[in-house]
């Protein structure tokens, strides 16, 4: 294994703030103190044998440990290759893998989480765009590109977007004055826009006609803290991520002062939400409302969420009337670039391979990681046993994820949408900032304030907690 530079690099990142994006957010490494610890409660790595290749995971999720040594237990009982997992402690994973990479015998798969990881382990990535990880990638847009190379490549992800419901849309479709003939034909925001404000005008004859008991078309949007994260997160990230998409600089890690370019676009959106909802825009901020039971109980078409609802949607505990085949999922179109736009997809889990490392390990790693995304053995582990959504073209048939909105997004992934990358991940100060933003949008909702306020929380807030976060480290 060759160690050129660790020692410098270790030294530097121990000391040294670190780029993140756009040249301005740093973020500090934490301390490799008690990472002999951590080695010690995970478990001892094996010397590969003399003169073959082997391979050496660090894992990131330690509630899949157990999955990953039997899936390498299996490989090396089919090839002879060793394979050797070693999984960090929870919150630990930094600390991990400057001591293991600071061995002789270091990981050959190691995870980066965004572009400060990657410019930190820059002489340690290969570039993986030669690679069957690269190649099978459904969405290419779900890598760390640094220095002119794929870095990483991301072997799991969560989506959200607006959930709706198939059968009352597909049905809605069939009525007289139905604004459109098929769901398909929602692909842009104003036909989206339309169709909500035609279902939540003809509620009572839709229930009528279609024996339904819709209240609204959308589900409330609450704004109290248990439901407001879906607007100052996720809705922001949307308009975050066409901001930094214009300013070029890193999707994930952001920047220090931003325009609010797509404001109109994120109020456009909001205004829907609420105009198309049974819910008082007067007492969004009470708590009353509960938006996953409005949707679950048929009372509404469509939901701002993420795929991870689908678990309590389709829980037979819950008493929800949609089932299964009435889930579906569509982006959140913003008016921006409709055509193009995919779910919004994001992943602190990237797989990077070790530069460092002998040519016959890294052939071994390469050959490792192909068999995990294209054998049966493989294929089953990661989305049966483990239980991820993989984002790979090889996940089909029997190997799909079973969740009906991580279906969708493989199907927008297959049809060549760009997924929208998790942007509000740079926020800084992300409770400050968020709360900043919210008392003025429920000012605005409710009618005692004005959204050009909404528009300087969002903005100046930014810039405010951006240096007080920076001042911090």
């Amino acid at each position: 294994m060759k160690r050129k530079v660790l020692s410098v690099m270790l030294a530097a990142t121990m000391t040294a703030t670190l780029f993140a994006g756009c040249g301005d957010k740093t973020e500090e490494p934490a301390s490799t103190g008690d990472a002999a610890a951590t080695t010690e409660q995970s478990g001892d790595t094996a010397e590969a044998p003399a003169g073959t290749g082997s391979v050496y995971m660090l894992n990131f999720k330690p509630e899949i440990d157990q999955q990953w040594k039997d899936l390498a237990a299996i490989y090396t009982e089919q090839t002879g290759v060793e394979v050797n997992v070693l999984t960090a402690a929870e919150g630990t994973y930094s600390t991990t893998l400057q001591s293991e990479m600071a061995k002789d015998e270091a990981p050959t798969i190691f995870n980066i989480g965004n572009v400060t990881a990657a410019q930190t382990w820059n002489d340690y990535t290969l570039d993986l765009s030669d690679s069957a990880l690269y190649d099978h990638l459904a969405d290419k847009s779900l890598v760390i590109n640094y220095d002119g190379k794929v870095a990483a490549v991301a072997n799991c992800y969560e989506c959200y977007g607006i959930i709706y419901n198939k059968t009352i849309l597909k049905d809605y479709c069939t009525l007289d004055g139905a604004v459109i003939s098929s769901v398909d034909e929602i692909n842009n925001l104003d036909t989206l826009e339309a169709v909500a404000e035609d279902i939540n005008n003809r509620v009572d004859e839709i229930n009528d006609a279609l024996g339904t008991h819709l209240t609204g078309a959308f589900a409330s949007a609450g704004l109290d803290s248990g439901s407001s994260w879906r607007f100052s997160g996720h809705l922001a990230g949307v308009e975050l991520y066409y901001e930094f998409l214009d300013d070029g600089c890193d999707l994930i890690a952001g920047e220090g002062e931003i325009k609010g370019t797509y404001l109109d676009n994120f109020k456009r959106v909001w205004d829907m939400y609420v105009g198309t909802s049974s819910a008082d825009p007067k007492t969004l901020e009470g708590g009353t409302y509960n938006a996953e039971m409005e949707f679950g109980m048929g009372e509404a078409v469509f939901f701002q969420n993420g795929n991870w609802e689908y678990s309590g949607l389709t829980n037979p505990d819950n008493g929800y009337e949609v089932t299964d085949e009435d889930l579906g999922m569509m982006p959140i179109y913003f008016g921006v670039d409709d055509a193009n736009q995919g779910l919004c997809v994001g992943t602190e889990n990237y797989w990077a391979v070790n530069s460092q490392a002998s040519q016959e390990d890294i052939d071994a790693t390469l050959a490792f990681l192909e068999w995990v995304i294209t054998s049966d053995e493989g294929r089953d582990a990661i989305t049966n046993q483990m239980g991820l959504s993989a984002p790979f073209d090889t996940f089909t048939g029997d190997f799909e994820s079973a969740n009906a909105f991580v279906k969708d997004n493989n199907a927008y992934m297959a049809a060549g949408k760009t997924a929208v990358a998790w942007s509000f991940n740079a926020t800084p100060n992300v409770d400050d900032w968020r709360a900043g933003v919210v008392a003025p949008l429920t000012a605005y909702t409710n009618g005692t304030g004005e959204w050009d306020e909404v528009v300087d929380a969002f903005v100046n807030g930014w810039a405010t907690q951006w240096t007080l976060a920076e001042e911090a480290k």
